[in-house]
């Protein structure tokens, strides 16, 4: 299905112009425009997905594994230091845009981004009934 109202599904199916890196039948790998560092580009499928939660496991692990293949290519032409692969899933989140997309944005010594958390502390008691719940609904 292609969303006739998301950007991304245009982006995807060239109805917006964008600098392409790599394309096929079902992604579409650009630059984007607003980049975090030097390379920062969109790994966007071209059947609109919400978010992980709605995207197929076919589709993610085809997803995945160009990623991988991009990235490789990235840090040979880009010299990074190290790379950020990140996916948002709502609001809470930090989505944006609602179709599901993979950041792929290379990290360089001293480019000031910061995507780091502060740790928690985990309750292993509460952590195993919590793995017991998602088995049982997976």
């Amino acid at each position: 299905m292609v969303k006739d109202d998301c950007i991304f599904c245009k982006l995807a199916h060239g109805e917006i112009p964008s600098t392409t890196i790599y394309e096929d039948k079902d992604f579409r790998v650009y630059f984007d425009i607003a980049p975090a560092t030097k390379g920062h580009c969109l790994i966007i499928p071209k059947e609109h997905y919400q978010d992980v939660f709605e995207i197929d496991a076919e589709t993610a692990g085809k997803l995945f594994a160009l990623a991988t293949v991009v990235a490789r290519g990235m840090k040979k032409v880009l010299k990074c230091d190290g790379m950020n692969i990140m996916q948002n899933n709502g609001t809470i989140a930090g989505q944006t845009v609602f179709h599901f997309h993979l950041h792929l944005i290379p990290r360089y010594d001293g480019d000031g981004v910061d995507f780091h958390y502060a740790p928690g502390e985990a309750n292993m008691e509460e952590l195993a009934m919590i793995a017991k719940e998602i088995r049982a609904n997976i």
